[in-house]
């Protein structure tokens, strides 16, 4: 009797994750729509109106989480920032409050950035240099090869500074941009358009020039790398051969 090859189990489809177009949708778009749009009291009110807006993304970051079951400390700042301004609005706070809390957030991140420049754990290795951007391991064994370790630990420490610099960057402009749009009572529809016209701004005023010194700081990282352990690109980025 003939035996059947072995069937291959079906291909699991890959899930894809959101695009910068899905993060900018839940996060900034439909959020800013409904606090500036639905915050009248003939339609979802200032209050409900921004609990609904905050439902996308805490929504989409619990979503992320489940899919990936990775959690960082960015995005439980960004969740604790989120229901910060919620709350505050429901307490009813004097609107000085919310540019406080908008600068305090990245505050804390450059602060924690700094502090973790002495310990063995430096925050460059979670953002820029890990596994997955670079390839650490063949990294790591290229240095001890050539006697490196030093002067990559000093390179270590100048991108922290500037990972720090960004976000003292973001919280300067995140307390400029609150303090001069945020100026009615909580609980008004005022208040609630205020808050969207803030997310709307937020993206290209405060996110852009920080991630342009991100870039600026991995860039710097990289060619420190080139020097130091003699590899090439496509050796030290992962995905790039």
């Amino acid at each position: 009797m003939p035996i059947e090859p072995a069937r291959s189990a079906p291909a699991q489809p890959t899930q894809k994750k959101p695009g910068v177009f899905g993060n900018l949708l839940m996060n900034i778009i439909i959020p800013t729509v409904i606090m500036t749009q639905l915050n009248d009291e003939n339609r979802l009110g200032p209050v409900w109106s921004m609990l609904v807006a905050l439902m996308f993304p805490l929504g989409f970051g619990l979503h992320e989480y489940w899919q990936t079951r990775k959690t960082n400390l960015i995005s439980i700042l960004g969740l604790v920032s989120i229901l910060l301004t919620g709350g505050m609005a429901l307490l009813k706070l004097p609107p000085q409050y919310i540019a406080i809390k908008e600068a305090a957030i990245p505050s804390i991140l450059g602060l924690a950035c700094v502090i973790s420049m002495y310990t063995p754990y430096p925050f460059v290795r979670t953002l820029l240099f890990n596994e997955e951007i670079m390839q650490v391991g063949k990294i790591d064994a290229a240095l001890q090869r050539l006697g490196t370790e030093n002067e990559f630990s000093r390179t270590l420490q100048l991108s922290s500074w500037l990972i720090a610099s960004s976000f003292l960057l973001s919280a300067v402009l995140n307390y400029v941009l609150a303090k001069w749009i945020v100026v009615s009572q909580p609980g008004t529809p005022e208040f609630t358009a205020e808050l969207g016209r803030m997310t709307m701004l937020s993206y290209p005023v405060i996110v852009l020039p920080s991630t342009l010194i991100l870039a600026g700081a991995l860039f710097f990282l990289v060619n420190r790398i080139e020097k130091l352990t003699q590899l090439k690109l496509e050796e030290i980025m992962q995905g790039s051969h």
